[in-house]
């Protein structure tokens, strides 16, 4: 837990002085087309970090990432099993959603070319596509779940355990 603690705090302050960030310099425009090469991407120093920000509400990831460590490693040394399980779990929650929170925009970021990056618009699909999606949904699922539950219960109690050590001619 204090290997996370430091390790967190070192790799944030990397990230802010020895990393350049992108950030998208053009208009977004989230209902057009899905091409990566549509937008302005630029270097700039510390860029990973501005939503930080632009959005304060966001300190609450890397926050929980500091506290659900230091809380683990205070139940650690108090020898709370489930005490630690519980705020590992914040803290690992904490230090991935800061990562997201981050790169946001971007989901992955080229380090070729900062225009043909992936960001949240280009990966999604178009209205018409996610549309046509929820129709299959809606008429495949139910039959899935029904095709899942026929054959649970015509399998049910089918193999036990003298089936297994019976000597006949199956697959056992």
């Amino acid at each position: 837990a204090l290997a996370v603690i430091v390790l967190f705090a070192l790799g944030g302050l990397f990230l802010w002085m020895g990393i350049d960030g992108y950030h998208i310099a053009s208009a977004i425009d989230g209902e057009g087309p899905s091409n990566p090469l549509l937008k302005t991407v630029e270097h700039s120093a510390g860029a990973w970090l501005t939503n930080y920000g632009t959005h304060p509400w966001m300190m609450i990831a890397p926050v929980l990432g500091f506290l659900g460590a230091a809380a683990a490693l205070l139940a650690m040394l108090g020898r709370r099993e489930v005490t630690v399980l519980l705020f590992s779990k914040l803290a690992i929650f904490g230090i991935i959603s800061t990562v997201g929170l981050s790169m946001f925009p971007f989901l992955l970021p080229s380090s070729l070319d900062p225009r043909s990056s992936l960001t949240v618009w280009d990966a999604s699909s178009s209205h018409l596509t996610l549309f046509i999606m929820l129709v299959v949904t809606i008429i495949f699922l139910p039959m899935i779940l029904a095709y899942t539950a026929w054959v649970y219960r015509v399998l049910w109690g089918k193999v036990d355990e003298e089936t297994v050590n019976d000597k006949g001619g199956h697959a056992y």
